[in-house]
């Protein structure tokens, strides 16, 4: 089914959620404009059924909360977003508590299809040979039945499953294979595994470092942050910077933190790299061989000390504060060297950042 853009003029201003913090002159955006901006994923409450999507144009004159309720308003997004993936025209949201995904049009964000069946626990969604993956925890009590549902794009439907190692999360693609980060579920994983989308078939595993949340691609290399075990599973461990070779899925570079450092959230941008530990921002080079002793600024002025997601863009750095992770989250953007630029209140638990260009 081929949706084309839909342009549509009629505001509705009685459900429009706008706020922003800094007083910036935004407008609410004209149903079914939601392109040259950036998407924010407002994860919900798990077991609330309040996932959110806001929006958010590049140019920071637009914003808008609650946008798929408003396009869609006899439809609940549904319970805990989790991921959203772009694919051509669509946009595919992953909602782990619903066990669902809607899929929208990715530019006026009406409702094309909703994918209920075979899936268990979903998580992130990556797309390769014209297919989509979407990794799946199962019964997280099972380190047994993990998957990665493949869906048919045509249909929107799951037409197989890959059994993978516990806990699958994060899931990248290159050169028509996926990169499977296992984060471990309930348990600790330490692995990254590769998928041919040729055959659906898992071709190997790759050893990185314990508790890989993130990954990136770049120049042929994937670069994974690991974070480490934590200190109360009774055998803490330190966080890594691993670098893969994916000629030859060997790992080619480690930098370890120190143990009871934790790092997440990675990004590279424009050859540099940037990742997230507690409060602080860092940024090191794709060459470094050892870790920046102090961060490149950090978020605590805002209140942000636990950063829950982190995007840089468009020379801007994105950071999601959940907050107390019920009420409304809060969105901070900064310049590339730390000065506060714009701030909105967002949904609850601003889960990711999607910029639909």
């Amino acid at each position: 089914m081929n949706f084309k853009k839909v342009i549509l003029v009629t505001l509705i201003s009685t459900v429009f959620l706008v706020s922003c913090d800094n007083n910036d002159n935004v407008q609410d955006a004209p149903l079914g404009t939601y392109d040259n901006g950036a998407l924010i994923l407002n994860q919900g409450g798990f077991g609330n059924g309040n996932a959110s999507v806001s929006y958010l144009s590049n140019d920071f004159a637009t914003f808008q909360n609650t946008v798929f309720s408003v396009v869609n308003p006899t439809i609940t997004l549904g319970d805990t977003a989790q991921d959203m993936g772009f694919y051509n025209n669509y946009a595919f949201i992953i909602l782990n508590g619903s066990n669902k995904i809607e899929v929208v049009d990715r530019y006026s964000f009406e409702t094309v299809a909703t994918i209920t069946t075979g899936l268990s626990n979903p998580r992130y969604i990556a797309f390769a040979n014209g297919k989509g993956y979407v990794t799946n925890w199962g019964n997280g009590n099972d380190a047994n039945d993990d998957f990665v549902a493949v869906i048919n794009l045509t249909d929107y439907t799951v037409s197989s499953t890959i059994s993978v190692l516990e806990g699958p999360e994060k899931i990248v693609e290159y050169n028509n294979k996926l990169y499977v980060a296992h984060y471990g579920g309930y348990g600790f994983g330490s692995t990254v595994s590769v998928i041919n989308s040729a055959t659906n078939t898992v071709s190997t595993s790759i050893p990185v470092g314990d508790l890989p949340n993130s990954v990136e691609i770049n120049n042929g290399n994937l670069y994974v942050i690991c974070g480490g075990k934590p200190s109360w599973s009774g055998a803490e461990s330190a966080g890594k910077l691993v670098k893969v070779d994916l000629s030859n899925n060997t790992v080619t570079g480690t930098i370890n933190f120190a143990t009871a450092s934790h790092p997440s959230n990675l990004e590279i941008e424009n050859e540099a790299v940037y990742y997230t530990l507690d409060s602080g921002i860092f940024k090191t080079t794709l060459t470094a061989t050892t870790l920046p002793a102090t961060p490149l600024f950090t978020t605590t002025s805002q209140g942000a000390y636990g950063i829950y997601s982190f995007k840089v863009e468009n020379n801007k750095i994105f950071v999601g504060d959940a907050g107390d992770y019920s009420a409304n989250g809060k969105v901070y953007i900064y310049s590339l060297t730390g000065v506060l630029e714009h701030d909105y209140t967002v949904g609850v638990i601003p889960a990711g950042f999607y910029f639909n260009d």
